[in-house]
């Protein structure tokens, strides 16, 4: 669309109505940004309740609410959404395509996620939060007297519906959409990372979603899935969530591995070390990302030879990360590596997320997870995989890909200070948690007794957290500067190596005028290692077809969203909710299958 149709439009409408992936990953970027202050929100609240003994900052209830919300926000609608905006803006770039294969289904997504989102965080002020933790065990969950849990298992599970429409349109996408000459093994690790977490969310998704459509018939309609007395069973319930919840580590590890390598590549003025193998470790961590769920149930009572297999495949796992790690560093060796602050975040990365994993390899052993298991030691471990690897993962991406999704460029300056509040603050928090853990703090409780030794722990932890919030509100202010001062950043400013940098940044609606000859690994470096500015066309200049943007999947979103609050509040008169919701998306769907959508044609005189 251009310039000139979005100002008669508005913006506003430009954004609730398209169905650009570039926009749509700008979308993205937004509502996981909002939902990361809400977390971060939650989160600094627990550590002042956690600074000194016996605090009465929050109650204990509350204390349960904030837990539960911190982590579900953070890892299904702050990680999660977050790294969905850079494969929604890049993927398709990298690759060479003009679009994602269903436009309208991946603008769905979006919306899904979004109202999923806004349908949990209503729980706060209609009769209290979720407060069976972000795993919501079904025995802890089912006793839960509030709706937060009910707001929690529809909130997820609409988002999870857009996040499965997503991995399926990425999936088509990659298969389909590259570039004459992109085969698999020329794509840029970051799209091979999209391919694989794509897969993953493909098989680790509707395992939860039948725990969830259980778990709202248990307490709504009064099923007894998870009802011991009544012959269910709340193991089950671990069995379907960790099913998905440990593939749900790599969903968010593995397109932050894709980030740094690429970050890692661009900044050491190398290629990729063991590209062939750094590929087969990603397929590798993905199938192995299946095998290691029981980890998290070694004391449910399975026996020893049940907790032997699964600590073997969950040492396993470090073997392709092991080689992950191993590139990276032979990436950087020899290179001309130029410390701005995407590579700051990555070589802040490398040490931090190998002593996570390393933790990781000591809870595999099922002995010593039977000492670590509920404490504070996990928790540390969980958080230096995550924060270590994913956000970090994160902050490195926005300040990499900024220039091509805006066309300006984050201030340097202050990119470092956030950097090292976040990383100093970042260690300070969660390291001494491993040794809260090895002297026996339970993880989940509210307050803890004077005199035994989790005093000093706990309040370096929370100057951690002050020091990583300070670093949140300095990112802020970069992103609010450089947006005020719109300093135009160019096409290429890193010298980078694939796709995304050969084309006007921000990028055209139809990102390719002629659609890029691919001849080898980094594509975009070779052509300017033979003089060439610009990609060797594959096609002619030509009409580029386009789709028509459409409101319909903010209202199919809506609609479930309505009906979702006449499904918890059935019993308050409120049915007819639930037939007004599900009117209007049935509706939408309706009208999207007779009403055809034929696009509209970029002419080649415009381009």
């Amino acid at each position: 669309m251009s310039s000139v149709a979005v100002k008669q439009k508005g913006i506003f409408m430009d954004y609730l109505t398209t169905v650009d992936h570039k926009k749509i990953g700008i979308l993205y970027l937004l509502g996981g940004g909002l939902f990361f202050l809400a977390g971060g929100t939650e989160v600094m609240l627990m550590r002042i309740q956690l600074t000194v003994p016996n605090n009465d900052f929050v109650s204990a209830g509350l204390y349960n609410e904030l837990l539960t919300m911190h982590g579900t926000t953070m890892i299904f609608f702050a990680a999660m959404p977050l790294l969905l905006a850079f494969m929604n803006f890049i993927v398709p770039l990298q690759i060479g395509a003009r679009d994602v294969a269903f436009p309208y289904l991946n603008a769905l997504g979006f919306w899904f996620f979004l109202f999923g989102g806004i349908l949990l965080n209503c729980s706060w002020f209609l009769g209290g939060a979720p407060d069976a933790g972000w795993t919501s065990y079904a025995s802890l969950a089912l006793a839960s007297p509030t709706h937060g849990v009910d707001f929690y298992a529809l909130g997820l599970q609409i988002s999870g519906f857009g996040t499965i429409i997503s991995a399926i349109n990425f999936l088509v996408t990659i298969i389909n959409m590259r570039t004459p000459g992109m085969t698999y093994m020329r794509m840029p690790l970051f799209s091979w990372t999209a391919f694989v977490t794509s897969s993953l969310i493909l098989f680790a998704f509707p395992p939860l979603t039948v725990a969830l459509f259980f778990l709202t018939f248990d307490r709504l309609f009064g099923a007894n899935f998870f009802h011991t007395a009544m012959g269910g069973n709340t193991i089950i319930w671990e069995h379907l969530f960790w099913i998905f919840g440990h593939p749900e580590v790599y969903i968010l590890a593995l397109p932050a591995f894709g980030i740094f390598s690429e970050v890692i590549s661009t900044f050491s003025l190398k290629r990729l070390f063991g590209y062939s193998s750094m590929v087969f470790a990603t397929v590798l961590i993905g199938f192995l990302g299946f095998m290691v769920w029981f980890h998290h149930m070694f004391t449910t009572g399975a026996g020893p030879v049940t907790n032997a297999i699964f600590a073997v495949t969950t040492m396993a796992v470090s073997i392709p990360t092991g080689i992950k790690i191993f590139n990276w560093l032979f990436t950087m060796w020899g290179g001309s590596i130029q410390f701005s602050t995407p590579m700051l975040w990555a070589a802040g990365f490398i040490p931090t997320f190998t002593f996570g994993g390393a933790t990781g390899v000591m809870l595999a052993s099922a002995a010593a997870d039977f000492q670590f298991h509920d404490t504070y030691f996990v928790v540390g471990h969980f958080h230096y995989v995550i924060i270590g690897g994913v956000v970090f993962a994160i902050f490195a991406a926005l300040h990499y890909w900024w220039p091509k999704m805006f066309g300006t460029m984050l201030n340097d300056t202050l990119g470092k200070i956030t950097f090292w509040f976040f990383f100093i603050g970042f260690h300070l928090a969660f390291f001494f948690y491993h040794f809260l853990g090895v002297y026996g703090m339970p993880r989940r409780v509210f307050t803890y007794l004077p005199g035994q030794g989790f005093e000093t722990f706990n309040l370096i932890s929370t100057v951690g957290a002050a020091l990583m919030t300070i670093a949140a509100i300095v990112m802020f202010v970069n992103i609010i500067l450089t947006q005020v001062k719109h300093k135009q950043a160019g096409n290429d400013p890193w010298n980078g190596r694939s796709l995304e940098w050969s084309i006007p940044s921000p990028p055209p609606e139809y990102n390719f005028k002629q659609l890029p000859l691919v001849k080898g690994l980094d594509p975009f470096w070779r052509e300017k290692m033979e003089g060439k500015k610009e990609m060797t066309p594959a096609e002619p200049v030509g009409d580029i077809h386009m789709p028509n943007p459409s409101i319909l999947p903010f209202f199919t979103s809506l609609g479930l969203f309505i009906a979702s609050f006449g499904i918890i509040f059935k019993g308050d008169n409120l049915l007819v909710l639930i037939f007004v919701g599900f009117a209007i998306t049935l509706g939408c769907m309706l009208l999207r299958s007779v009403r055809d959508d034929h696009g509209h044609h970029v002419n080649k005189q415009e381009l």
